[in-house]
């Protein structure tokens, strides 16, 4: 079941911003970053204009209701967790839904951008951005993998062994530098399984071992996603996940007005229950964010 993880930009993402400064060629995750981290110290360097969604609200650190936020969950994330503008409904990524499991107090700032792997996200100064607004007390979600893993394309391929290093230096240990706490996010599951069975299978399963290795070795927050999807579609079952997925028949949205059948993203519905997934396994984690959870019992019908 093949997939492309060239993924459609929205009309959210910024087709505006500013081009990041081209990296030199580098031979190594570390002088890649070497060179963010010099550029970021500039000033006015990459990523400090970058217009992103969802980061209004983030930047004035009120909620919806109009009260101060006592913090703020940033992701930095793909297409499966960025915010989808009305003209793509009924598409949605996880981080798009996550505020309706916190409680007020809580604001999320969804920086995830459809096409980007843990390395291009760097590149393109859009976690230098995240670090510039995040502050004491506040969260980074950080979930990449899907584009990582296309060794095609050689502005998104980053290596495991590569992509463990990012999440460790730039991801966990830059964001603790800061006062804020890293969480570690396995890839969620695409629509992939063993048609014998109905068993679903691990996607990409080098980075999710890559992620769940360096938060064991930095003692971060882990929400195993990859794992928690993967069983969450296996109990659905194989004929009623096309509801969690993007599967859509012609006319039914006038978005999609020639349907659709996409392994990899998700309608609303599903964006739902992959939030609810990440912000029960948040309520685990014994950090002061766990008690802002709110209710995830609600269950989807088949």
């Amino acid at each position: 079941m093949g997939h492309s993880n060239d993924n459609p930009t929205p009309a959210s993402a910024s087709a505006s911003a500013p081009a990041p400064a081209p990296a030199p060629a580098a031979s190594s995750a570390t002088s890649r970053r070497r060179f963010l981290v010099a550029a970021a110290a500039l000033g006015g360097g990459i990523g400090l204009n970058l217009h992103l969604p969802s980061t209004a609200a983030a930047d004035s650190r009120r909620t919806t209701a109009g009260t101060a936020a006592t913090a703020t969950v940033y992701i930095a994330g793909d297409s499966t967790a960025q915010t989808y503008r009305s003209g793509y409904h009924p598409q949605a990524g996880w981080g798009q839904t996550l505020p309706g499991f916190f409680t007020q107090n809580i604001m999320i700032a969804n920086h995830a951008i459809g096409g980007r792997s843990s390395r291009s996200f760097i590149e393109q100064g859009r976690l230098a951005a995240i670090h510039q607004a995040i502050r004491p007390g506040d969260y980074l979600c950080v979930q990449f993998g899907h584009n990582d893993a296309t060794v095609s394309n050689p502005d998104r391929y980053t290596s495991p062994a590569d992509y463990k290093e990012y999440l460790r230096n730039d991801y966990i240990r830059a964001t603790r530098a800061r006062g804020a706490t890293p969480i570690v996010v396995t890839p969620v599951s695409r629509r992939s399984f063993n048609a014998s069975t109905g068993e679903f299978n691990v996607s990409f399963p080098a980075y999710v071992n890559a992620a769940r290795a360096v938060a064991a070795e930095e003692r971060a927050p882990l929400v195993d996603l990859s794992e928690l999807s993967r069983v969450f579609l296996t109990k659905l079952g194989v004929e009623a996940s096309k509801n969690i997925f993007l599967w859509l028949s012609a006319g039914q949205y006038p978005n999609f007005p020639n349907g659709i059948q996409d392994n990899t993203h998700f309608q609303l519905k599903g964006a739902t229950e992959m939030s609810r997934l990440v912000a029960r396994a948040v309520a685990g984690l014994g950090l002061p964010l766990s008690g802002e959870v709110i209710s995830t019992r609600h269950r989807p019908s088949r």
